[in-house]
């Protein structure tokens, strides 16, 4: 069976981005890499049985609105009660919440990524 193995999302400022995914939205830190001369190349979090990688680059962010060409979403599973808790930490760190459906809330990571926190029943 095929599956995803990691989704790699680029930064400039890869402390900042990964703090967010650590801190706010509460992924597991697995790994860190460096550059041989000390400084942070990645930071990689587990998504439950896949990677999300923060990987630096020199690129600007690219802003994504609605559906876009290629990759526009990290949708992550989250409970009502996920929700709400997570919800909280994205105001108090300034990440508004853009749209709401039933199912889900609609964000963005410091570096302007789309973000979703989904209940949405997978079975």
């Amino acid at each position: 069976m095929t599956r995803l193995h990691h989704l790699a999302l680029g930064a400039r400022d890869v402390p900042k981005i990964a703090s967010f995914y650590r801190d706010v939205l509460e992924l597991r830190e697995l790994k860190r890499h460096e550059y041989p001369n000390g400084s942070l190349r990645s930071v990689w979090f587990d998504l439950g049985g896949a990677l999300l990688m923060i990987e630096h680059t020199e690129e600007p962010p690219r802003w994504v609105e609605g559906v876009g060409a290629g990759p526009f979403l990290i949708a992550l599973a989250a409970s009502r009660d996920e929700q709400e808790r997570l919800e909280r930490r994205l105001a108090d760190a300034g990440s508004i919440i853009e749209a709401r459906t039933e199912w889900t809330l609609y964000s963005r990571d410091p570096d302007g990524n789309r973000i979703a926190l989904s209940a949405y029943p997978s079975d």
